[in-house]
């Protein structure tokens, strides 16, 4: 067997993984593996292990939660970031950072190839390529699990050939991913978009109906459109988003299910739980409503949906990406506050809104003593406003506007 150098694999411990990395070493590589830490439920000691005792030559864990969080996931909720206006892209935002150390790895140990453990039908494997190529264009990438065209039961039987442990069982067919940012869930039952998704298929959140029977109301305050403090107690972001999926998944907030359009061209029922997601998705944006003026929070939503798009596809490192963020920061400037969320029964309602820089000024909102508008005003603004209309049917008179035969119902007689 030729040998053609060191790669790194992105290694998850789970099944696609770990059968790649015996693939791998059957080709004729030394296989290296990285796992990247970004708040996924993960014992490092037994990963590490694990890769080591299937074939790995050597095996990297690195702590990335922080980093995660301040370079991946405060950007995205900046942006509102919703991929089709539901999915909150927790998966998607964990590929451009596992690319990044993918290719720092390979640096260091001066492999000729990165690897990953993706199926031929999914997005991770345009992500993780797109954004290895835009970081070093030079490196070959390899995808193990596309190339040998395994069904996901072939996968399981080839495992227990080669006495390689997966967590997958056909009691338990699940493809699990998760992250601080959220859980994705795939395969098995899922699969039927008729068939709701079993009770057993969700870590983060109990069941609605299990949920307590009282509501839970806490206050997220944030600064420069980072949430900063939870019920006024100040924490770092990997703590806080950690605490708010406690909090918020004890409730049942935060689960998603949908039929999403995959990049590659079908559709696909995927289902998600993302308790701080949601909750900080919705105190941000409520936020914004008192902060932002009316044409910037519209430009905002049409960039929004573009800034999901980019993360989705795994342009992260595109230069345009870079130009949204440019944007959304200036915007953010003014966007600090205190937002109070009602918990309930797998509902997050927000009820409360205060800001430092507030544009809602109760003065001019009022209909009660104080109002501070200029009734007069608007008379003179409705005149100059309906011009064009006007205009346009005093050239127009022939135009007919038809009215629909009502039938009247009581009245003179």
């Amino acid at each position: 067997m030729e040998y053609k150098g060191k790669v790194i694999l992105a290694y998850s411990g789970g099944l696609d993984t770990s059968v790649a990395i015996k693939w791998l070493s059957d080709k004729g590589y030394d296989v290296v593996t990285l796992t990247a830490d970004v708040g996924q439920i993960l014992d490092t000691e037994e990963v590490k292990e694990k890769a080591l005792k299937v074939g790995a030559v050597n095996a990297y864990v690195m702590d990335l939660r922080q980093e995660f969080v301040e370079t991946m996931v405060w950007p995205a909720l900046k942006a509102n970031a919703l991929y089709q206006g539901k999915y909150p892209l927790n998966s998607a935002l964990s590929r451009p950072i596992i690319a990044k150390y993918l290719v720092w790895v390979a640096g260091m140990e001066g492999a000729v190839a990165v690897a990953h453990g993706c199926t031929g039908k999914g997005q991770d494997q345009v992500r993780i390529e797109v954004c290895s190529n835009a970081l070093d264009p030079e490196l070959k990438v390899i995808a193990p699990v596309r190339e040998w065209h395994f069904s996901r039961d072939a996968e399981i039987a080839y495992a227990k050939e080669n006495g390689i442990p997966v967590p997958v069982t056909a009691e338990s067919p699940y493809s699990i991913d998760g992250n601080l940012w959220g859980r994705s869930i795939e395969c098995g039952p899922l699969e039927d978009p008729w068939t709701e998704p079993p009770s057993d298929a969700f870590a983060l959140t109990v069941d609605p109906w299990e949920a307590p029977d009282g509501q839970e109301y806490i206050e997220i305050t944030f600064k420069k459109g980072i949430p900063v403090a939870i019920n006024s107690t100040v924490m770092d972001g990997v703590t806080l988003i950690a605490e708010l999926n406690r909090i918020a998944g004890a409730h049942g907030v935060g689960r998603i299910d949908m039929i999403e359009d995959r990049l590659v061209g079908f559709k696909s029922r995927e289902v998600y739980e993302c308790p701080a997601t949601v909750c900080l998705l919705q105190a941000h944006q409520a936020l914004e409503s008192m902060t932002l003026t009316k044409d910037v929070i519209a430009a905002k939503a049409d960039l929004s949906l573009k800034y999901a798009e980019l993360t989705y596809t795994g342009f992260w490192f595109s230069p345009l990406k870079k130009a949204l963020d440019a944007f959304f920061d200036s915007i953010q400037e003014n966007v600090s506050g205190t937002v109070r969320v009602r918990l309930f029964k797998g509902a997050s309602v927000v009820v409360g809104i205060k800001a430092e820089k507030s544009l809602y000024v109760e003065s001019m909102a009022t209909y009660s003593e104080g109002d501070a508008f200029d009734h007069e005003a608007a008379a003179g603004f409705i005149k100059i406003w309906g011009l064009p209309v006007k205009l346009w049917r005093q050239v127009h008179p022939e135009v007919e506007t038809k009215v629909p035969e009502l039938k009247v119902v009581g009245g003179a007689k």
